[in-house]
């Protein structure tokens, strides 16, 4: 496979085929540096060397009654996580001034559970005012399933983006959860669109899933009109029914961002939870073929330290916002 010519005719606007998709996934080790440059070519064409920067808020922690095998806040975890109800509005105002130091251009509010009560909104709605007069930060709510008002309060209040993932394929989806269906997670994304806010759905890579169903997640993120992308790679936590599950390795991750570029040439595909652990040292390589990271924690699992993320992305010669502050920590 020549992945220029195909990058060239990704740019052009053509979509690839299901086997040129196949071929990416299973890309023989010795072609991926060729591979991450066609790859390359895609996103310099659409995003420059640009990167963006995300940091998460755990603003609710566990106690949720949805039984999503991955997650070690979930009803079918005995993981020992932290468990705390909805943060107050000085707790996540404190959190929009820690990014807004680390120079993050999005700020994301996330809380377990099914959905948000109508009180837990009435605290995001009060914070984000507050954070949108004060500070230069895009902010993304997950708060899960919403209703149609609540959509619309999280929009009049200034949120930019709302998150809710579609994890994984519909046919692999029951192996994943079975208290919610695929169709009410692509049915939320649709009332946020609706609702003027920017969809942001993502997946999780190493659930257990095939090469095809990696492809659906792939083209499915394209279908619903997703403006960002989040790739996670499972982090697999003990207690979690996935605990101990190893499908990957970090050169099979830079091959799964790399399908994500090439299905999604001109959207923000942005490396997520489980970098580190299954990038490891290849994860400045991610970067050829996705524009956008999360810094600093996630939502149970520790992240990379953000000074090292910053200093990877100064290493790349990659731009980032405010690089003046940069200089002035001595990154550059």
């Amino acid at each position: 496979m020549d992945w220029t010519q195909l990058a060239e005719r990704v740019i052009k606007g053509e979509e690839i085929t299901d086997q040129e998709a196949l071929s990416i996934l299973e890309c023989p080790d010795e072609d991926l540096l060729q591979l991450l440059h066609g790859a390359f070519q895609v996103r310099k064409h659409f995003y420059g060397t640009k990167v963006k920067l995300n940091m998460i808020m755990n603003a609710k922690s566990g106690n949720c009654s949805e039984n999503c095998g991955y997650c070690s806040q979930s009803s079918v975890s005995d993981a020992p996580i932290e468990k705390y109800y909805m943060l107050d509005r000085e707790s996540l105002l404190k959190g929009a001034d820690q990014a807004n130091k680390l120079n993050v251009g999005t700020y994301c509010i996330v809380a377990s559970g099914r959905g948000p009560s109508d009180r837990e909104v009435d605290t995001v709605v009060e914070t984000v005012k507050e954070i949108k007069e004060n500070y230069n930060l895009k902010v993304c709510a997950c708060l899960g399933i919403l209703k149609p008002e609540q959509a619309k309060r999280l929009k009049d209040a200034g949120v930019d983006r709302y998150n809710h993932n579609l994890n994984t394929s519909r046919e692999h989806h029951e192996a994943i959860t079975t208290s919610h269906t695929f169709d009410d997670r692509v049915n939320t994304v649709n009332m946020i669109k609706e609702a003027g806010i920017s969809p942001c759905s993502g997946v999780i890579v190493g659930m257990r899933e095939t090469k095809n169903d990696v492809i659906s997640m792939a083209r499915n993120a394209k279908a619903i009109g997703a403006d960002s992308i989040p790739v996670n790679f499972l982090h697999a936590i003990d207690g979690t029914p996935l605990e101990r599950t190893k499908d990957l390795n970090p050169r099979y991750c830079l091959k799964v961002l790399a399908l994500f570029r090439f299905i999604n040439p001109n959207k923000e595909i942005r490396i997520s939870g489980g970098r580190e652990v299954n990038l490891r040292s290849l994860q400045p390589l991610g970067l050829y073929a996705a524009n956008s990271i999360f810094v600093g924690d996630y939502l149970t699992t520790q992240g990379a330290e953000s000074t090292a993320d910053h200093q990877m992305l100064v290493d790349l010669g990659f731009e980032i916002d405010m690089v003046q502050e940069l200089v002035e920590a001595g990154l550059e």
